[in-house]
């Protein structure tokens, strides 16, 4: 085999640019599989480089069954790269191995993908054939035996990769087209309504100080009267709580009504809602 062949050969295995395999080959003697070693370290070098730079752009991908689902986010820098056939091939098979391995990252980043390549050594050479930064962000598994798991994407770029995701558990034995229904309903209504947590003593309480320090603020800059500033405050802390508090807010099907008078209306004794996970690129 020529040394142009080889080159040739090198840029299909690592997907790296001519000029780089010309001199990985010239370097290692026409060594293919030492060339390949040392476009891997030049790519670890690249990668470091790169990954002091923002990653704000990027896809939210969703794995698994009515029993267990799973949501993994991949940031990159670019909506471009976020389309790209490489990164959506390697984030799709990321999210099937992110649900094997129940959104444990640490597990995930040494899992063995299909080339027989760790998810780390793959994310390296991706970063280094892409040019941008890649990191793998949140990722969140919902498992239930008794119940339902559904989910809801919005803003598709292809299959199960979007910019924006829902998953919701449901508890109930009742495994119903209309429970169904119900859970994809409650899933858009939650990518519509970003709840802050299923019902208001489940808000995180730094969130509630810190509205309630904002609310504070307000009305002494109106110069409200204490005793007049402390019912204002009150009303609007409680306001506050139900429009972010899921059970409370208004159904986005029908705003006159809330989730909790819907699920009511169902009337199916063991329904309730279990847990959900909101997560949007950029957000």
């Amino acid at each position: 085999m020529s040394d142009i062949e080889k080159v040739k050969k090198l840029r299909e295995v690592t997907g790296a640019g001519f000029k780089d395999c010309n001199l990985a080959i010239k370097e290692s003697k026409g060594d293919i599989d030492k060339a390949i070693e040392i476009l891997r370290v030049k790519g670890i070098s690249k990668a470091s480089k790169k990954m002091s730079r923002d990653a704000k752009d990027g896809v939210v991908v969703v794995s698994g069954d009515d029993r267990k689902k799973s949501v993994i986010e991949v940031n990159c820098e670019t909506d471009f790269v976020a389309k790209n056939e490489d990164f959506l091939n390697f984030v799709k098979e990321l999210s099937e191995l992110n649900n094997e391995k129940n959104s444990i990252i640490e597990e995930l980043k040494v899992a063995t993908m299909k080339n027989g390549k760790t998810v780390e050594d793959n994310l390296v050479a991706l970063i280094a054939k892409i040019g941008e930064k890649i990191t793998i962000g949140k990722a969140k598994t919902i498992q239930s035996n008794d119940g339902i798991n559904n989910h809801y994407l919005h803003t598709v770029i292809k299959d199960n990769v979007a910019k924006l995701a829902v998953m919701v558990s449901l508890h109930t034995k009742d495994n119903s087209d209309t429970v169904k229904t119900f859970s994809k309903q409650l899933s858009m209504h939650i990518a519509a309504s970003n709840p802050l947590a299923l019902d208001s003593s489940s808000i995180d309480q730094s969130i509630i100080d810190k509205e309630h320090e904002l609310v504070t603020e307000e009305l002494k800059n109106l110069g409200k009267p204490d005793d007049i500033a402390k019912k204002i405050s009150l009303g609007k802390m409680n306001k506050f709580k139900e429009e972010n508090s899921l059970l409370t807010q208004a159904w986005v099907m029908e705003p006159k009504k809330k989730v909790k008078d819907v699920l009511k209306e169902l009337s199916i004794a063991d329904l309730k809602i279990k847990e959900f996970y909101r997560i949007k690129i950029g957000e």
